[in-house]
Order: C-alpha cells, then structure tokens, then sequence
C-alpha cells in the first residue's frame, strides 16, 4: 500500500470513528471529523501532512502525492 492510500485509509477511519463516537457518547466528537477534514484540505494546497510524515517514517513507501 502507497503513502498517499494509506493516508486516505486513516483519514476515512478517523472520520468513521468520530462518527461512531458522536452517536455513541457526545456530538462534540464530530469535532475530530471536522479537524480531519480541514486538515485534508490544507493537504491539498500546502502537500504537508502530519500522517504523511508518519507513515513515511515507519517506512510505507511513497505515492504519488507526498514524494
């Protein structure tokens, strides 16, 4: 798996989990939601992300967004 699936991977889970959350506890957990979804976009102008770094350093090999 490429860096760059791997990240939406997380992202997806991450948005599922918060989910999850917000209907199980508080509705102050789609506030995760909202946080990964920001920081997607960002992703999309700047190409830094902070689980790009990550997975990278745990030795995922790179996609064709984050080279």
């Amino acid at each position: 798996m490429t860096l760059d699936r791997m990240v939406m991977a997380f992202a997806g889970l991450v948005i599922l989990v918060s989910l999850t959350l917000a209907e199980l506890f508080s509705p102050y957990w789609l506030l995760l939601a909202a946080l990964v979804g920001l920081n997607l976009i960002q992703a999309s102008f700047t190409g830094f992300c902070p689980a790009a770094l990550v997975f990278k350093s745990l030795g995922v090999k790179a996609g064709q967004a984050f080279s």
